[in-house]
């Protein structure tokens, strides 16, 4: 390369910054690229930057998955070196196997616990009725209360029974 062109790069390198560089691909056609450090001809300090060109996505559109953890990993510099397409096949195998274990050994606890239900070792478990919030049916509908009651400039206190006392007065 000339003497005019080492000059012509290094003033587009003084205004612009360096270019990107392509580190890595994923499975998924996904483009990883980094800007390394560089001082910008102000003398301040950039530091590196990371980032992904995502294969046909628009920003907003993004979903869990769409990038190996290993991928997101590097670019949140979590880690220094780039993952390899090796290591992001042999992760997603194992995290296949967890799945699969962690399947069987719900199935297996299913399958205990109606057997413990079945002969009367456990209890069935209790479905609570929630009364007063906005999952009951009659929420925001009139119903009698015994809470205090006030209207404007009137009161009317509630009333309340001690809990086991049948009678409705006081003794």
């Amino acid at each position: 390369m000339g003497r005019p062109w080492q000059a012509l790069r290094a003033l587009r390198l003084r205004l612009l910054g360096p270019e990107k560089e392509l580190v890595g691909t994923d499975q998924f056609g996904n483009k990883y690229y980094r800007v390394p450090k560089h001082e910008t001809r102000a003398g301040q300090i950039i530091p590196e930057r990371r980032f992904v060109e995502a294969i046909n996505r628009q920003a907003y559109q993004y979903e869990m998955g769409d990038f190996p953890t290993e991928w997101e990993a590097w670019i949140r510099k979590k880690r220094n070196d780039p993952p390899t397409i090796e290591e992001i096949l042999k992760n997603e195998n194992y995290r296949e196997e967890m799945k699969q274990k962690i399947k069987d050994v719900s199935e297996k606890d299913k399958l205990l616990q109606a057997k413990e239900y079945k002969e009367g070792l456990v209890a069935e478990p209790v479905h609570t009725q929630v009364k007063g919030h906005a999952s009951a049916p009659y929420y925001g509908k009139k119903e009698p209360s015994q809470d205090p009651t006030s209207i404007a400039s009137t009161f009317q206190p509630g009333s309340w029974m001690p809990p086991g006392s049948g009678s409705g007065h006081n003794k």
